[in-house]
């Protein structure tokens, strides 16, 4: 049996926020996924899994989506088909059956770092 890694390990240092652009995505390789970061003009820092889950053939990841809110919610629209994704849960608010992988983000000292999957209920 494996040795489980402490709380400390499961955090990815990805960037510094400064190198974040505001209400842009960046992508990083984050546990061995890709991941699409955005900071937001307060400096809140999101991260979600990368895949355009409405692309074909991998075309356009979730990164290079116009960033944006309705309402109160944070969301980036997919650059294929412009379906927009909470940006806080994953969840597609164009069709409730869809999401994305959301991640936990902290920023320590101006770093961003990313932590394991948010499992959330659909």
């Amino acid at each position: 049996m494996a040795a489980r890694s402490g709380p400390e390990d499961e955090w990815q240092p990805v960037c510094r926020i400064a190198d974040l652009e505001v209400d842009r995505g960046a992508t990083a390789l984050v546990h061995g996924q890709a991941v699409a970061i955005f900071r937001m003009p307060d400096d809140t820092v999101f991260a979600l899994g990368n895949h355009d889950p409405f692309g074909r053939g991998g075309a356009g990841g979730i990164a290079k989506g116009i960033v944006g809110r309705r309402a109160d919610v944070p969301f980036v629209a997919s650059p294929a088909h412009r379906h927009a994704f909470d940006l806080r849960t994953g969840r597609c608010l164009d069709d409730a059956h869809v999401s994305v992988p959301a991640y936990a983000v902290r920023v320590a000292e101006g770093v961003v770092l990313v932590g394991h999957r948010i499992v959330s209920a659909v």
